[in-house]
């Protein structure tokens, strides 16, 4: 019991701490998208004074990167690169937090090169961020196709950049000189897609120094986005076959619960709090409360295969629970189908009109609840007492014919509320309409 109250209260403490710090992702993806606009900043602030008229009067794309700044240029794919993991880590994406620390070390790096007048504060907020990211790590831990879309976009875009830049500006090492745009595009894609042509070659060392450095980029940047996006989908689905494994193997003596109906919730909790071990079995796109904890299985529960999958072999009950009786019924049907199986059925019966058609598929345990509430609270309300005895009979057994107190004569009970029907032992007998009023005498010892 102890360490059950000790294990509920570190539960506590974990819902009361992602509780506090449900909105920490969100500001730090915010910092983050604002840290990618400050290293932008200087550029746009040139552009819109005009300064980039100029800019392109010079006769050569290597005068042009001059004169902009070879700093600024991949101060722009940083920036680019900080804004789409901004998105990342509002996803709480483990790749997108790792990125974004590499990328805040490359911005502060481009800002002591660029030392604008404002660059000990740009830095000191770098590191505020870098800092807020490390302090709340624990945040991001997911995985998904979503963040590792991002990631290879990202990576694949700054590979792109770092390639059409750098060829434009290093164009007389080609032969022949790549000196347009349109041949530093071409170039790129012939290099990164490793095919190669032949008809424009590195022929300065600088160039292939530049050519070696732009495949191994290329080369890492590919593997890793493709694990980036495909890894999710396969960890996600091995995951559900391990836990699937997992969850049959631990499934043994436990209670498949059918149904989401506040009857059926109420008894999950009551069952579950007692200690038994239940599997819910929905139908697919149903709506419930219950938690994320619950062992939830998603299917027909008429398929042998599903409830199979529930572990109806090893289930000691099944309680079909439904709104509907009909589907309650067709529940008992496939499980008393299933050859082998031992788990016995409980059926609820919602209208008590239907009583004795649902007797028909002989469930082991038939529940209704309009009849046993009526029985308990007429006894009540004529001043009888119930005790164990009585109960047992209401839920375990064919109700005896009872005198009533109020009248003094016989009276024959509706249907049973919960009736024990796979043991006819356990029915009394019946007994005529007309009873003898002195019961037979007890022979004398």
């Amino acid at each position: 019991m102890a360490d059950q109250d000790d294990q509920n209260g570190q539960n506590d403490q974990d819902k009361q701490k992602i509780s506090r710090n449900r909105y920490i992702h969100w500001i730090l993806s915010l910092v983050v998208a604002i840290g990618g606009l400050w290293q932008i900043q200087p550029l746009v602030m040139r552009v819109l004074s005009g300064e980039h008229l100029s800019w392109f009067l010079n006769d050569s794309w290597r005068s042009i990167i001059d004169a902009i700044g070879l700093v600024q240029l991949p101060r722009v794919m940083i920036s680019l690169a900080l804004i789409l993991m901004s998105i990342g880590l509002v996803l709480r994406a483990r790749i997108a937090w790792v990125l974004t620390l590499v990328l805040l070390l490359f911005a502060v790096l481009t800002t002591l090169l660029l030392k604008q007048p404002s660059y000990l504060w740009e830095i000191g907020y770098y590191v505020l961020i870098f800092v807020g990211l490390l302090r709340y790590s624990w945040m991001f831990a997911r995985s998904s196709v979503a963040a590792g879309t991002l990631y290879a976009a990202a990576s694949l875009a700054a590979l792109i950049w770092y390639t059409v830049v750098g060829s434009l500006y290093l164009g007389t090492g080609f032969k022949p000189e790549i000196v347009t745009l349109t041949d530093s595009i071409y170039f790129s894609f012939v290099t990164l897609t490793t095919v190669g042509y032949g008809d424009i070659l590195p022929v300065s060392s600088v160039a292939r120094y530049f050519v070696v450095s732009v495949i191994v980029i290329g080369i890492t940047v590919f593997s890793t986005a493709i694990g980036a996006v495909f890894l999710p989908l396969l960890t996600s689905g091995v995951g559900r076959l391990l836990r699937r494994k997992e969850r049959l193997s631990m499934k043994e003596n436990h209670v498949i619960l059918c149904g989401a109906t506040p009857l059926a919730m109420n008894l999950y909790e009551s069952l579950t709090a007692r200690g038994e071990n239940v599997t819910v079995l929905l139908s697919p796109g149903t709506t419930h409360t219950y938690s994320d904890k619950t062992d939830i299985v998603f299917g027909d529960a008429y398929s042998d295969e599903v409830l199979q999958h529930a572990g109806v072999m090893q289930a000691t009950y099944v309680l079909a629970a439904r709104e509907e009786d009909a589907d309650n019924a067709f529940i008992v049907l496939a499980v008393k189908g299933l050859e082998g199986c031992r788990a016995k059925t409980v059926a609820v019966v919602n209208n008590s009109q239907n009583l004795e058609k649902i007797r028909q598929v002989k469930p082991d345990i038939l529940f209704s609840p309009q009849y046993f509430g009526a029985q308990v609270l007429s006894k009540m309300l004529s001043g009888e007492k119930i005790d164990l005895n009585q109960l047992s009979d209401f839920f375990m057994s064919e109700p005896h014919q009872e005198k009533s107190t109020a009248h003094k004569h016989a009276s024959q009970p509706a249907a049973p509320a919960l009736a024990d029907t796979s043991n006819p032992s356990s029915n009394p007998p019946s007994t005529s309409d007309n009873p003898p009023s002195n019961p037979p005498s007890t022979p004398q010892s």
